[in-house]
């Protein structure tokens, strides 16, 4: 990254950014004199701008020295725009029909600039809300896991082509010690950054911080997170991480990225889902109870498991070049088979593992999820994450008793509420 001097951006200073850039200017028809500027981020971590003209618009984001939602007494590098950026453009190769197109990188500002993914996109979280179905969700979905994961995965690379990709990526350090923090440490003990429904959860989150065994299994996720550089995650893929219409599903926002556990990944968006059922008595009415969208919500769980499981694996019969399993050696059926269920085996764990990780963190640790934060009613969106805390808490420490996904949708179908 070349030297330069950060300074953020406002609406009056990003339009003299603009026209010092012939490129970025070009994008929007050189039209610099009709340009509407809004500013969209949501509050947690970055400036995320809107730039439009009558001939062309694109998305700007910029990476502020501190957690936006709390402010410059928690700082954070600026260097995560280089890596999401860089992440942008890597699972865009692999998976072009769902990660948005990256137009522009400064980095002496800590930007970039992307394609600007128009109405009727949302993000994800807000369609699960308002109780949206999208029927190609798991489809898309897990393409874009199945594609990303194996293709940066030793089942596909050589050593040579994986460590060097590892050590470029190890330099998102600080966004990593961000989540062994939030998802793996602050929720199991007392911390100034902890929040949750009060006075409803206090003993629920007391019993997170009592509970040896929680802990004891969370040690060991905390463990693969940190050590195992199996593929380039996106490294925070929950629903509010993905914009979507009824036939287009876009990937966005992975500045968390880095080689970790394939798990990781696949766990965010489910448990995110999983959170999402839950939270769906709290948005219902007289006119709408949401039965009906609670069951479209796990089938898309099921769903796209399955679809991944199934994806991946042809990926590896079609496509396994890489040094982990050299096919001189594991090519006959009698070996591929039990290696390719030992590995779905363990990574389906993984994923039931950091699912429920992530979900305990969204009610009692910091950064919760609109899909509850939106229950206005503090009685009602307590007696939703009640029974969402008490499921994560079990699949955590029970993951490995799971074999399929269904058996998970029953396990959550017997929750009571």
């Amino acid at each position: 990254m070349e030297p330069g001097e950060f300074r953020p951006l406002d609406e009056k200073s990003l339009i003299e950014y603009i026209k010092a850039n012939p490129h970025l200017s070009s994008l929007l028809g050189n039209q610099l004199e009709e340009l509407t500027i809004k500013e969209v981020g949501d509050g947690n971590l970055n400036f995320v701008y809107i730039v439009s003209s009558p001939s062309g618009s694109f998305v700007i984001k910029q990476a502020l020295p501190y957690i936006r939602c709390i402010g410059e007494s928690w700082p954070m590098t600026t260097e995560r725009a280089y890596f999401e950026t860089l992440a942008l453009k890597e699972h865009g190769r692999l998976c072009r029909d769902h990660v948005p197109e990256v137009y522009h990188f400064d980095g002496p500002m800590s930007l970039f600039a992307m394609r600007y993914l128009k109405p009727p996109h949302i993000i994800l979280r807000k369609g699960l809300i308002a109780g949206v179905e999208y029927p190609l969700l798991a489809q898309h979905m897990s393409e874009y896991m199945a594609k990303t994961l194996f293709c940066t995965s030793l089942l596909y690379r050589s050593t040579t082509e994986h460590k060097k990709a590892v050590a470029e990526f190890c330099g998102n350090v600080e966004l990593c010690k961000h989540t062994e923090q939030v998802v793996f440490s602050d929720a199991y003990k007392v911390s100034p950054y902890n929040r949750w429904t009060s006075p409803y959860l206090d003993r629920d989150a007391e019993a997170v911080r009592e509970d040896n065994a929680l802990k004891l299994e969370v040690a060991v996720l905390k463990s693969k997170f940190s050590e195992r550089a199996q593929a380039l995650i996106h490294g925070d893929l929950h629903t509010g991480s993905v914009m979507v219409t009824s036939d287009s599903t876009q990937v966005i926002d992975p500045e968390f990225a880095f080689y970790g556990p394939m798990g990781f990944d696949i766990g965010a968006f489910l448990g995110n889902l999983i959170l999402a059922f839950f939270a769906q008595d709290g948005h219902s009415n007289e006119g709408n109870d949401r039965g009906l969208y609670k069951q479209w919500i796990l089938r898309t769980i099921e769903d796209t498991w399955n679809l991944f499981q199934k994806k991946f694996t042809t990926l590896w019969n079609e496509s396994s070049v890489g040094d982990a399993y050299l096919m001189a050696i594991y090519s006959t059926p009698d070996l591929q088979l039990p290696v390719q269920q030992n590995y779905i085996k363990d990574l389906f764990h993984d994923t039931l593992g950091f699912g429920a990780a992530k979900m305990i963190r969204r009610i009692v640790g910091v950064a919760h999820v609109e899909d509850f934060e939106l229950i206005d009613d503090v009685i009602k969106r307590a007696y939703c994450e009640r029974p969402a805390l008490e499921f994560a808490k079990m699949l955590l420490k029970e993951r490995c008793r799971f074999q399929t996904i269904d058996q998970v949708v029953s396990a959550i179908k017997e929750v009571p509420s």
